[in-house]
């Protein structure tokens, strides 16, 4: 079972979709399809990048278009719900037990409120979830009444999460359009994201660094 199929799957975008309209009625920022995909893609990047065989890239992927599913149930413990569902969806599909186990685990595990880096697909997933951080993300086009997580969102211009050549440094850099939201907003509801992401990058053996308008900051 591929990547693809599982992008293709139709019960499967149905449950994206319903996660998304979820948390979109709750005032919460995008995270359908082009989230889910971006993160899907970035986590392939990371594993692949830093070596890992072709099939832990593929479940990476595959960890990554998922772990957000859980958001249909309820946005308190998606991870932990969303793990259960991709479960399901898995075993039904005849994935192999130790595969289901590699992307329950790394679903299971991405959300900062109670997620931990316990392997390589976890932590780049957790890298893949926290840097998507982007203007159109923000569901809310009334900017007189944007919250902190609204501001902080649209006044990213560009966000990129690139690892060194040496493979030693993971890099997030962003480009914030101050009139929006300030550095401290960032760090007021993102600090716990970025310590998770430090933790993260450290399974994987690489340092994290935080750049905003070319400013050093982790």
């Amino acid at each position: 079972m591929t990547y693809e199929e599982i992008k293709n799957n139709e019960v499967i975008n149905i449950y994206i979709r319903q996660a998304d309209e979820s948390l979109s009625a709750l005032g919460f920022t995008e995270h359908g399809f082009a989230h889910v995909t971006m993160v899907a893609e970035m986590t392939g990047y990371i594993l692949k990048t830093l070596g890992y065989p072709e099939r832990t890239v593929e479940l990476g992927k595959i960890a990554g278009y998922l772990h957000d599913i859980g958001n249909m149930v309820n946005r308190v413990d998606h991870s932990q719900s969303g793990a259960l569902i991709a479960f399901r969806i898995l075993t039904e599909m005849g994935f192999p037990p130790e595969e289901i186990g590699m992307i329950v685990t790394a679903i299971g595990n991405h959300d900062e409120g109670t997620g931990v880096p316990v392997s390589a697909l976890a932590a780049a997933l957790i890298l893949a979830d926290k840097s998507d951080v982007r203007r159109n993300r923000v569901h809310n086009q009334d900017k007189s009444n944007f919250d902190i997580h609204d501001r902080v969102n649209y006044s990213v211009t560009k966000s990129e999460l690139k690892i060194n050549e040496a493979r030693t440094i993971i890099k997030l850099k962003l480009s914030v359009d101050t009139h929006y939201g300030s550095v401290m907003d960032y760090f007021e509801i993102f600090m716990q994201r970025m310590i998770l992401c430090r933790k993260a990058a450290e399974k994987l053996g690489l340092q994290f660094k935080l750049i905003i308008n070319e400013q050093q900051l982790i």
